[in-house]
């Protein structure tokens, strides 16, 4: 079974449901089989393509809940596992008996293996690490076998710690280098703080106390990770686990949350987050980043980018940091947000495999950034217009109070006013949101017609319509998507390629989730309910399909203009979750292409030409096969001398692709009247205008998009010449 990631992103762009019935369910003093009753039941009637409880269903949950629960195999014994294989094939009679004994028995054992872990852990850090021993470890867990015995159990433990500590020890030599170069001037302030405070600099520390330090600071990291997670988490917080390690193998979008989860998502919805604006998801033992709030306090330090490991977190009044890696996400999110204004220190794996601590102040992230923006741009005495949508937004409450179908309109007015002869969509990095918004913002460059076909559980398919002949913009229209372009920016892209109204640039595919999740509160399904919240679950309950009759499930949208970029072959896809419901196709729908002047296969054409001898991309693109190398790497040396010739030599390559952020175009961008009228009150606004106009222009993919926006009026001009002649 291939690795299950349990993944909880911190800002969901969903839609509530409005699916609910009530069922009967038999009054039973045990809450949890309540809800294993209740949650079997919504996935048989309800999932977009319910699963048969069988013995393979059995085997698949049993696998994933296990990987879950001991991911780095440091806990449960061979003999253990040998005596839960009895239950392989049992869950499913279980299940469907409310029968909660693998549970029991998994859970029991679970909490007494980690008890008796923390002798473990205690006694080897308090004997010095020997780093001149040659050994290496392997870090892909999947493939390690379960120990037999403790002494083996210990073994592994030794090793994970060593591993752990060697990075602590490194940079503590490291640290001791720099003091080393620093003028005597310097060196002495340093000095005169230090004793001040009651502190030995590490100048003054041997390698024996430099290694003493470093596993002090795991053994610190360890004691918090069972102090505060291990002991905290009570009997509902692991049957979560096992509940989730169901319900995930219908599909990766449907989950159940607990009653504080879904609370958690209820103030994200709100819109107004406060911390350092980051979107994280727990992957195996580690916190890595997903997305950049824009204009969050993380977008504005430019340190932190998506692919960043969290390895440990520092509170600006504490020395020493807290290592996450094996904490709850939920832990490790307490650690990293706090009030506005304070401080907090992050250790973090690069994506090219660099270790550095980073600073961000604390903010509140507003909602104001996850709204459209747009700019002018000018090229070749050429104006411009580029909006971007973080996502397609809607107030539930009140369509017309707010949308995203309703901003873009506004913004295309604006810009046609500035004289805008091209304009440049950019959904990179857009999660989706609204459906409705999505056909009303297609409506605004299409005369009528269907935007998408939807099919629901159990019910004829729906095609939706945009019924408005009015278009906004018929100028040239090109759409920008990468891999993390997901759900309703796909049907969006989809739905223009098909018309054949715009050129979709980007990566060779978008994300590839086409399906649509409802959260429904599980209090509403019980009658008579004395166990108090029951939380809620999320479950996928309909389908996207192309107006030409393709699914954008797995496959997503495929740019007719491909361009790399440093994720081109990181594992990020729908395609690469575990159990994503199946590509299919159904008939298309009847529309017409988009009738115009423009040549868009000799734009495509010469874009692709273009790119071919962009040394930009050429280097973006090694830089991606660079990074995929590094994370397949799952060896590691433990001997420090050959660790820190690998570490040095990874830093050397990486060197190399410091040019990709130098890189500079010449393209001007511009705020729009309205917006520099705000920024005389607004200087936080126009603080975050500048900062997007500055990556702008550091943007070669917005480049080679305003490259295909001339190519695109060009042909308009030749080809509409030579027709008048015709």
């Amino acid at each position: 079974m291939k690795k299950k990631y349990n993944v909880l992103m911190l800002v969901l762009l969903l839609a509530f449901g409005s699916c609910s019935f009530t069922a009967k369910v038999e009054d039973d003093p045990d809450k949890d089989k309540l809800l294993i009753q209740i949650i079997t039941l919504a996935l048989e009637q309800l999932h977009f393509q319910p699963k048969d409880f069988n013995d393979d269903f059995s085997k698949d949950v049993y696998d994933t809940y296990l990987e879950r629960i001991d991911p780095l195999k440091r806990y449960f014994l061979k003999s253990d596992i040998e005596e839960f294989a009895k239950y392989k094939t049992e869950i499913d009679n279980q299940l469907m008996n409310y029968d909660i004994s693998f549970f029991n028995l998994t859970n029991e054992r679970l909490v007494k293996r980690m008890n008796e872990t923390k002798a473990i852990y205690k006694e080897i850090l308090e004997k010095p690490f020997d780093y001149t021993i040659d050994e290496t470890i392997d870090t892909d867990y999947a493939k390690h076998d379960y120990v037999k015995n403790k002494k083996k159990l210990k073994e592994r433990w030794r090793q994970q710690l060593k591993f752990r500590t060697i990075a602590s020890y490194d940079a503590l030599i490291s640290d001791k280098e720099e003091q080393v170069k620093m003028d005597a001037k310097t060196l002495e302030k340093i000095e005169v703080e230090a004793k001040n405070n009651d502190k030995k600099i590490a100048l003054n520390k041997s390698l024996e106390e430099l290694e003493a330090e470093a596993r002090a600071e795991t053994t610190k990291s360890l004691d918090t990770y069972f102090t505060d997670f291990i002991d905290d988490m009570e009997r509902k917080d692991w049957f979560a686990i096992y509940i989730n390690s169901i319900v995930e193998e219908f599909d990766p979008h449907t989950s159940y949350m607990a009653p504080n989860d879904k609370e958690r998502f209820d103030q994200q919805m709100s819109g107004q987050l406060e911390g350092i604006g980051a979107r994280l998801q727990k992957r195996m033992d580690y916190t890595k980043i997903t997305s950049l709030v824009s204009g969050g306090p993380a977008w504005r330090g430019k340190e932190l980018e998506v692919g960043d490991t969290i390895l440990k977190v520092r509170q600006e009044d504490e020395d020493e940091p807290v290592s996450i890696v094996g904490m709850r996400i939920e832990d490790a999110i307490k650690l990293i947000k706090g009030p506005k204004g304070t401080e907090v220190f992050l250790t973090l794996k690069k994506v090219d495999g660099t270790i550095e601590e980073i600073s961000i102040t604390r903010d509140i992230v507003e909602l104001e950034e996850t709204y459209a923006k747009s700019s002018t741009v000018k090229k070749n005495d050429k104006t411009y217009g580029v909006i971007n949508l973080p996502k397609f937004y809607i107030d539930f409450k009140d369509y017309d109070n707010r949308n995203a179908a309703s901003d873009i309109k506004k913004e295309i007015e604006r810009l046609k006013k500035e004289g805008m002869e091209g304009l440049v969509l950019d959904l990179r990095n857009n999660g989706g949101g609204s459906l409705k918004t999505v056909v009303d913002i297609a409506g605004l460059f299409i005369k009528e017609g269907p935007v998408v076909q939807v099919r629901s559980t159990g019910e004829p398919k729906e095609v939706l319509k945009d019924n408005d002949k009015s278009i906004i913009w018929d100028g040239p229209l090109v759409i920008m998507v990468n891999e993390l372009s997901a759900s309703a920016s796909e049907i969006l892209a989809a739905a223009m390629q098909d018309y054949k109204r715009a050129i979709i640039i980007g990566s060779e595919q978008t994300f590839g989730k086409g399906t649509v999740q409802n959260i429904l509160p599980l209090n509403r399904m019980v009658r008579n309910n004395s166990h108090g919240d029951l939380g809620a679950i999320k479950i996928t309950r309909q389908k996207f399909y192309r107006i030409n009759g393709g699914s954008t499930q797995l496959e997503g949208v495929k740019s007719d203009v491909v361009v790399p970029d440093r994720y081109s072959f990181v594992d990020i896809g729908e395609r690469d979750q575990d159990n994503p419901l199946a590509w299919d196709k159904i008939d298309a729908v009847d529309y017409e292409f988009w009738g115009n002047y423009y040549d868009y296969d000799a734009t495509i054409e010469n874009s692709k030409n273009r790119m071919k001898n962009n040394a930009q991309l050429a280097l973006i693109e090694k830089n991606a096969k660079w990074i995929k190398e590094q994370m397949d790497d799952n060896t590691f040396s433990l001997n420090y001398e050959k660790y820190k010739i690998e570490l040095s030599e990874n830093e050397e390559v990486a060197k190399q692709f410091d040019a990709i952020s130098d890189y500079k175009t010449d393209l001007t961008f511009s705020s729009l009247p309205y917006e520099k009228a705000l920024f005389v009150k607004d200087t936080i606004l126009k603080e975050k205008r500048d900062r997007w106009h500055e990556s702008l222009s550091q943007d070669v993919y917005m480049e080679e998009a305003l490259n295909v926006l001339q190519d695109l009026k060009m042909t308009y001009e030749i080809k509409k010449v030579a027709t008048v002649k015709d």
